[in-house]
C-alpha cells in the first residue's frame, strides 16, 4: 500500500473491457511528511477521489483483483482510501 496525492485525471475514449466505467487518476506517491517518492503512476479510483486528495492506493494485481471482486483484472494499482490525516509518532 502507498500514500500518494491526486494530481491528474486521465482520459481515454478506448480502452480495455475491465476500464470500462471506472475512473483513472494520476497519483504522486509521497512519504508520510508529503515528500514526493519517484515517478507518478496511474490507478483506478474506487472511491471517488479527486485533483488534491490525499489517498491511499493498493500495488498489487492480485489483491487488486481481491478488492474488486473480480479475480484476475487488467488493473495493477487502485485507490482504496482518502487520507483525512496524517499523524507523525
Amino acid at each position: 500500500m502507498i500514500l500518494a496525492d491526486v494530481v491528474g485525471t486521465v482520459t481515454a475514449t478506448i480502452k480495455h473491457p475491465v476500464y470500462q466505467g471506472r475512473s483513472l487518476m494520476v497519483l504522486q506517491p509521497i512519504d508520510e511528511k508529503g515528500k514526493d517518492l519517484g515517478d507518478e503512476i496511474l490507478a483506478v479510483d474506487t472511491v471517488q477521489a479527486g485533483v488534491g486528495d490525499r489517498v491511499l492506493a493498493l500495488r498489487e494485481g492480485n489483491g487488486v483483483g481481491q478488492v474488486l471482486g473480480t479475480g484476475r483484472v487488467a488493473i495493477r494499482t487502485i485507490i482504496i482510501g482518502v487520507v483525512d490525516e496524517v499523524e507523525h509518532a
